[in-house]
């Protein structure tokens, strides 16, 4: 989970900080200005970041249903072994209960 967490953390950086780069060029001819702005997009290492971030997501889901699964039938035995021990513990009670009243 934390090399997840560090993954989606300098993905977002490299997406807000280093998706284009802009310049901007100034040039004067005689009384007149010119503006040239130049955008580039590194779209590709983004894709494959983002398709590999997906991977990693699908496969820590995937675990994570899977750990849960188990746990939770873990729960399930843990609980019937409980309600066995109960029912011995009432049984166990109740003669107790029936041999004093003799």
């Amino acid at each position: 989970m934390k090399k997840f967490l560090a993954i989606v953390a300098i993905a977002a950086f490299m997406t807000s900080c280093g998706s284009g780069s802009s310049t901007e060029t100034t040039t004067a001819n005689d009384s007149t200005t010119t503006t040239t702005t130049t955008t580039t997009t590194a779209t590709a290492p983004v894709d494959s970041a983002a398709a590999a971030m997906s991977d990693s997501a699908k496969s820590m889901a995937n675990q994570a249903k899977a750990t849960v699964d188990t746990a939770n039938k873990m729960m399930d035995k843990a609980a019937d072994k409980m309600k066995e021990g109960a029912d011995k513990m009432k049984e166990g009670a109740d003669k107790m209960k029936d041999a004093t009243k003799k």
